[in-house]
């Protein structure tokens, strides 16, 4: 991915999924980096990127997505991650 923000490390969380952008008009496919981490510096937050592969997306500059979770919303993310995957493995 050229003009890559998010860094893709040893460390990244996942990196080359499968991604889709849904807008007014158009459907983008591409490689989406995901990763979740906290600030290196004072880390009151858990903070979730996902970046889609600018080379596929013809409709948006270079860009990552940002969201900025507290302890507790990250708790009741993945509760609500790990009942999806229940449901899905039909436990």
């Amino acid at each position: 991915m050229p003009d890559r923000i998010v860094d893709v490390t040893a460390y990244t969380t996942f990196d080359f999924l499968e991604g889709v952008i849904e807008g007014h008009g158009f459907t983008n496919e591409a490689v989406a980096v995901l990763n979740v981490t906290t600030p290196e510096d004072d880390p009151d937050r858990v903070e979730m990127r996902l970046e889609m592969d600018n080379t596929d997306l013809g409709e948006l500059p270079a860009h990552a997505d940002v969201v900025s979770l507290t302890p507790a919303q990250a708790r009741e993310l993945a509760a609500e991650l790990e009942s999806y995957a229940d449901d899905i493995e039909g436990e």
